[in-house]
């Protein structure tokens, strides 16, 4: 099947390795794990990914609700502030509710009133080494800290949401910051039924010392006596996906460059947003190219990486790792063209499963 690009590219069959790796964590811990939508929410294939995980984590009303009607399981939400004309439907839609701060908590004590609630707490450590994304930077709004404050209003919550791993894939730093979590917090973890972990830890990687992270997080668990969660994003879709792209156009100045059919604004945010270069396998060969997505922004590079021959138009290139905080963020930029979205089945075969028209440029707008 010739498919037009760019778009998407979603390998169930490499999907499906990240899913059995989650399914053990489960079976060898007694974790349960939800999807968090925030990193990748495309719903098309909830249907194998439900058989493998607990349920959805949420950070909107939005995300709730696709957690509920698309995947099912239990639904968490929360969110960095709820307002008043949402916090009902969010509770509509949703097995807990999950609040940023006590002000939060006691302002729609009444309204919440019957349902699970938890509090997000933040240790003051974190595994991030970007301060845009560190959850513990300094002045931080994510989460409560101060352990007496807390102790005060613990009789009306059930659990707790800690969240303060970023790409974590080192799991010695992982239980360094577990064991300063239970130094500081032991006091109120063991007055709750439920504590959630969070994202940000990569224990779907290949080299992921697995039998010590359910062993950790077992202990964790029975020595406070609660159910742990955890919440992965880009654990459960790593190198799952590729964004198929095509050369456009090749020219040289002062080095060789190639323009594609995408732009890294519109397409994978997340590379500007951070300053890091996509991903190509092999990259290797005689001749060296900087990729260039093809918006009007500057600095919308893709990379620069070597082939095993010259490029031209019409060469096709796929960009790995593009399942991520990309279709979540993607946008119509200059009116670039938004990537389809397609699924390669276990056999092989190709299934689109979304095409984006002028009608839906047209529609995001007024």
């Amino acid at each position: 099947m010739k498919l037009r690009t760019p778009y998407y590219l979603i390998d169930k069959a490499a999907l499906l390795r990240n899913l059995q790796t989650i399914r053990r964590v489960r079976e060898q811990s007694g974790a349960k794990v939800l999807l968090a939508l925030k990193c990748f929410a495309t719903w098309s294939v909830f249907d194998l990914m439900r058989d493998y995980l607990d349920g959805t984590t949420s950070s909107s009303l939005y995300e709730a609700r696709l957690g509920r009607e698309k995947f099912g399981g239990e639904t968490h939400a929360y969110s960095v502030a709820f307002a008043d004309h949402e916090i009902d439907a969010v509770l509509a839609n949703s097995d807990r509710i999950i609040f940023n701060s006590i002000a939060q908590l006691e302002r729609f004590a009444a309204r919440s009133a019957g349902s699970s609630r938890g509090l997000r707490l933040n240790p003051g450590i974190s595994s991030s080494t970007f301060d845009l994304a560190d959850p513990a930077r300094p002045f931080s709004r994510l989460g409560e800290s101060d352990v007496a404050k807390v102790e005060a209003i613990v009789d009306r919550i059930d659990g707790f949401m800690i969240h303060n791993n970023c790409e974590n894939a080192d799991f010695g730093v992982f239980d360094r910051m577990l064991d300063d979590i239970e130094d500081r917090f032991g006091s109120v973890l063991s007055k709750v039924d439920w504590v959630s972990l969070g994202g940000g830890i990569h224990f779907t990687a290949d080299s992921y010392p697995l039998e010590a992270f359910c062993d950790r997080l077992r202990r964790f668990s029975q020595r406070f006596g609660v159910q742990v969660y955890l919440e992965p994003g880009e654990a459960a879709v790593t190198g799952s996906t590729t964004l198929e792209v095509t050369v456009l156009d090749v020219l040289s100045n002062g080095k060789n460059l190639a323009i594609v059919d995408s732009s890294i604004e519109a397409h994978m945010l997340d590379l500007l947003v951070y300053r890091q270069s996509a991903k190509i396998a092999p990259n290797a060969g005689p001749y060296s190219y900087m990729v260039c997505g093809k918006s009007c922004l500057a600095g919308d590079i893709f990379g620069e990486f070597r082939f095993p021959h010259e490029l031209k138009p019409g060469d096709r290139i796929s960009i790995l790792d593009a399942g991520g905080y990309t279709m979540v963020k993607k946008n119509w930029f200059n009116g670039i063209a938004m990537p389809s979205i397609v699924l390669r089945e276990p056999d092989g075969g190709l299934t689109p499963v979304r095409e984006f028209s002028f009608e839906d440029y047209l529609s995001s707008l007024s």
